[in-house]
């Protein structure tokens, strides 16, 4: 995964003192960092839905039976599959003008997108949002991660004057859950959690690779024992069978990335 490299060799830039801090998108972010590294800040997130973004305005709903539908993540696919199994669902590459450029260009008739990518670019497409019930996002899909050497006090005091404390408090449940978890790469999960008053609420979905079977847990708690209720999820959906359900995942997941 050249993207995976590419944040590595960023984050061992901070490690080696080349630069003092990196900027990823922090569903690339692995749930464990490197002894020396901490998630510094995290700024106000946008927003964590996908969008479905067709050339003639189609919605999912809408669009042509058999339409070719492109998607860079095959947990979207299997979203996609599962709503609506007559579109032909394939791999898709390039950043996101690229994608849509696609569309324009007749190789796809629609692709799925996240909406933050969307909105940061300033993009004026047309598009339908797409709940995150039946479109549950990657974990921390939508925030940004500002990542720097544990030890560097004085840069994080200053980065924290940018974190906002919901999304921080929202991102950490939903790490902690990964990790638990184990998703990653070789296990796609749906998770998003939203911060209400005192109270945090971690809402997940994990797929069999078909897509004919899910599991949905959601759970509560004080939004100060976030990564708590992200091992709590974790420790539930293993009660519910999560195990059965990741298997092949890896497998297919490397052979939708080769496509």
């Amino acid at each position: 995964n050249q993207k995976g490299i590419f944040e590595k060799e960023i984050d061992r830039a901070v490690v080696e003192k080349k630069v003092d801090f990196a900027v990823h998108s922090l569903k690339d972010v692995p749930s464990e960092l490197p002894n020396e590294l901490v998630l510094a800040c995290i700024p106000k997130r946008e927003a964590a839905n996908d969008v479905f973004i067709s050339k003639d305005g189609s919605t999912l709903q809408t669009i042509k039976k058999g339409a070719k539908v492109g998607t860079s993540s095959l947990r979207r696919a299997v979203q996609v599959s599962r709503i609506r199994p007559d579109l032909t669902v394939k791999p898709i590459r390039g950043n996101i003008e690229t994608r849509i450029r696609k569309i324009d260009q007749g190789e796809f008739d629609a692709v799925v997108l996240a909406q933050a990518g969307i909105t940061r670019l300033g993009l004026g497409v047309k598009f339908e949002k797409l709940s995150t019930k039946d479109f549950p996002p990657s974990p921390g899909q939508g925030a940004i991660a500002i990542v720097s050497r544990k030890d560097n006090h004085s840069l994080i005091e200053i980065l924290k004057k940018i974190e906002d404390l919901d999304s921080r408090y929202a991102v950490e449940a939903e790490r902690s859950l990964s990790l638990f978890v184990d998703s990653g790469c070789r296990f796609p999960v749906g998770a998003l959690a939203e911060k209400k008053g005192d109270k945090l609420t971690l809402n997940v979905i994990v797929y069999s690779v078909d897509g004919s079977k899910s599991i949905n847990v959601e759970n509560t708690g004080d939004f100060l024992q976030a990564v708590e209720i992200g091992k709590q999820a974790a420790s539930e959906l293993a009660k519910k069978g999560v195990a059965e359900l990741a298997k092949n995942w890896r497998e297919k997941v490397e052979e939708w990335n080769k496509k």
